[in-house]
């Protein structure tokens, strides 16, 4: 019998690092679970969509005054943290041939999502500035956001500093608002943020979306169209990469899945 047994873990069926390792001191082992094996919530059980609330990116998904919502897929964590995994693996492995020795490589769901929060933890540590939802806003800079177009779809515009947004300004044919106009620093614009997206979002509202990149492209400013699944399935971009990688599968035929070059 084995000690401490626990049901539904490999230390319950015998197969727990210290025995393996034991047996193999090359061994690199990787656990993904909830919340990691140790601390005091490591038994709880879990999915993505409680590491996306627990890891902190669910509180910031949504408008300041709406509740929260899924921030984009549920299933975030778990492709976070099977890289995190992945690339854990490899470092180890690279150690254990040079040296022989395994290693443990321990994830909780939770800690991929904490990861890619930011600035949040040393912002909060330093001043106790704690960010709340912004919809489609950028903490810090402005415009820098998603906006209406005139086709009834959307475009994603990135202004990160000054002198993208002076390039914007002129695209909007309004010159004046950048340098050392109403909203030419970034100081400037965060203090009016509403009403430069609002102004942002009027102006986009004049033209269909592919115009609106033409022109963006053209002046220098960093833009994307918002696409839905169909629309990926149609953009030459990810044609030329083949980013979306056609699999044969017994029962299905032709799978479609996505491709990282």
């Amino acid at each position: 019998l084995v000690e401490n047994f626990q049901p539904g873990t490999l230390e319950g069926w015998g197969l727990g690092w210290d025995v393996l390792q034991a047996v193999n001191p090359a061994l690199v082992m990787v656990r993904i679970s909830a919340y990691g094996q140790t601390g005091p919530y490591r038994g709880r059980p879990g999915f993505g969509r409680i590491a996306n609330a627990f890891g902190g990116i669910s509180y910031l998904a949504g408008y300041p005054d709406r509740p929260p919502v899924t921030p984009g897929s549920a299933t975030l964590p778990d492709y976070l943290s099977g890289i995190y995994g992945a690339v854990g693996a490899l470092m180890a492995l690279r150690v254990a041939e040079r040296t022989g020795q395994g290693q443990y490589v321990d994830i909780g769901l939770y800690e991929s999502v904490f990861r890619i929060l930011d600035e949040l933890a040393p912002a909060y540590a330093y001043r106790g500035y704690v960010r709340e939802r912004m919809g489609p806003g950028t903490v810090n800079v402005v415009p820098h956001s998603h906006y209406p177009t005139r086709d009834g779809k959307w475009i994603a515009i990135a202004c990160t500093n000054d002198k993208i947004f002076q390039r914007l300004a002129d695209l909007m044919e309004e010159p004046e608002l950048g340098g050392d106009g109403r909203w030419g620093t970034i100081e400037k614009r965060e203090a009016e943020r509403a009403t430069v997206d609002a102004h942002v979002a009027a102006w986009t509202q004049k033209y269909d979306r592919d115009q609106l990149m033409e022109m963006c492209d053209r002046g220098q400013v960093p833009c994307g169209p918002l696409l839905s699944i169909a629309e990926i399935f149609e953009d030459p971009q990810y044609a030329a990469r083949g980013n979306i990688a056609r699999v044969a599968h017994d029962l299905l035929g032709e799978v479609a899945v996505p491709e990282v070059m």
